[in-house]
């Protein structure tokens, strides 16, 4: 049998999960069972996964595997933007062809609706804002990239509003950007507790088993067998949501990339602090450079810095990434924040993404009787829970619309190999963010 060689092991340090309400963690699997479904991996795109299969087939049992627990991994981990327009970085207008652009509209306003949905029907506590999102740039390049991407929403027909440095105070406090591009339909969240809440508000035919990280896989015929330390688990279908840990499964391979990125959260700022801040009173900022900062003020009145880069081709946590970047957060923050001197942080982590350099999902059949929905590019939050709930939709027999359109993807291409791959993705991080300049 196959070992799996690469588990997830993320850092103890995200605010995100500790600030979170709490939970029991489901236990671990134990002994020997079989199950006509078996999800790998409790994230936006896993949870959603589990959650349809389950409507889909009400008298059957499906079960979802996390190898951590619920909250600690990526999906607890990003800034927390539920964003809807599409952002392609390697179009000169960032939205390329037009119908393609209106398709992942769909798709990543499919994952917000139904996180909404989700969110009221249970009462999940995750400050859920419908707030939109600023994208500042500081620096020309980053000006351009706002003008360029004004054009590209206009031929979208999607609303916005251009917003000077004079007035932008008003908006956010800090007189550090020169320009920002508002677009009103992005959603905020505390990441960690929305997948919390959609963990513990699966249907009763879901079982969730945490802490149990599978060290082995044998594909057959009629089953795939799944071993752990406490036993087996025999899956009719094996449906794969772990993003670049499915290269450890034996799909795709080379052909993601986990990238971390690393951010950090302050106390929370006193009311006077507050008054001095001044602006609105929740709010996010991604930069114009994708290299740059990305900054939220959170409903319970923290800030948020988010920046810096490492490629960990094994997918697991390096704490000295994060005691190493801590110093630009901070830096990062009195550049934006010179008004609130005596503001520390009280929590810095760091949190994978899963990148290919085409820019490309998989979704669908990876093997007889294994499916996947694997690579987010950063956007897990509504295309992971969009692709995770429309693979559901597919292998319960649907097909067309945005499933034909997932269906129909070129999925991530082949890395080159190593030492070669590291190299290259290393000195284009560094690049990226020196090139970035101010905007870091």
């Amino acid at each position: 049998m196959p070992a799996v060689t690469s588990l997830p092991a993320d850092d103890a340090t995200c605010g995100w999960f500790h600030l979170s309400p709490k939970r029991q963690a489901r236990p671990a699997h134990t002994g020997h069972s079989h199950a006509p479904w078996v999800v790998v991996g409790a994230g936006f795109t896993g949870l959603a996964a589990a959650r349809q299969l389950a409507l889909h087939f009400p008298d059957q049992e499906v079960v979802l595997v996390e190898a951590q627990e619920v909250g600690w991994g990526s999906s607890g981990r990003n800034a927390g933007f539920a964003i809807d327009l599409p952002h392609d970085i390697g179009a000169e207008d960032y939205i390329g062809d037009i119908e393609t652009a209106k398709t992942v509209l769909r798709l990543n306003l499919t994952g917000q609706s139904l996180l909404k949905a989700w969110v009221e029907r249970h009462g999940i506590d995750c400050q859920m804002r419908a707030v939109g999102k600023y994208q500042a740039a500081v620096e020309d390049r980053g000006v351009a990239v706002l003008e360029a991407y004004r054009r590209g929403l206009d031929k979208l027909g999607q609303p916005y509003e251009m917003i000077g440095g004079q007035q932008l105070p008003e908006h956010l406090g800090t007189r550090f950007y020169r320009q920002a591009l508002f677009t009103p339909g992005t959603v905020l969240v505390q990441p960690a507790a929305l997948v919390k809440g959609l963990a513990d508000s699966l249907p009763p035919n879901v079982t969730l088993y945490e802490h149990t990280p599978i060290t082995g896989v044998e594909y057959g015929s009629g089953a795939t067998v799944l071993r752990h330390a406490g036993g087996s688990l025999t899956a009719q279908h094996l449906v794969l949501t772990n993003n670049a840990f499915g290269m450890s499964f034996g799909f795709l391979p080379g052909a993601m990339l986990p990238v971390f990125t690393y951010a950090s959260l302050t106390r929370p700022l006193t009311p006077a602090e507050q008054a001095r801040l001044g602006g609105h009173r929740c709010w996010g900022v991604i930069p114009a450079d994708p290299f740059g900062t990305t900054v939220r003020r959170t409903v319970d009145q923290r800030l948020l810095i988010r920046n810096s880069f490492s490629f960990n081709p094994d997918g697991r946590s390096r704490p000295r990434h994060a005691a190493r970047f801590v110093h630009r957060h901070l830096h990062s923050f009195a550049q934006r924040f010179p008004m609130l001197p005596e503001v520390t942080f009280d929590y810095t982590w760091g949190g994978a993404l899963s990148l290919a350099r085409n820019h490309q999902s998989q979704f669908g059949a990876l093997r007889p009787g294994v499916s996947g929905a694997l690579c987010c590019n950063g956007l897990g939050v509504t295309r992971g829970t969009a692709t995770g709930k429309l693979l559901a939709d597919w292998l319960a027999g649907e097909r067309g619309g945005l499933i034909d359109f997932l269906l129909g993807a070129d999925g991530p291409n082949r890395n080159p190999p190593q030492p070669f791959l590291s190299l290259g993705v290393n000195l284009s991080l560094m690049w990226g963010q020196q090139r970035a300049g101010r905007e870091c």
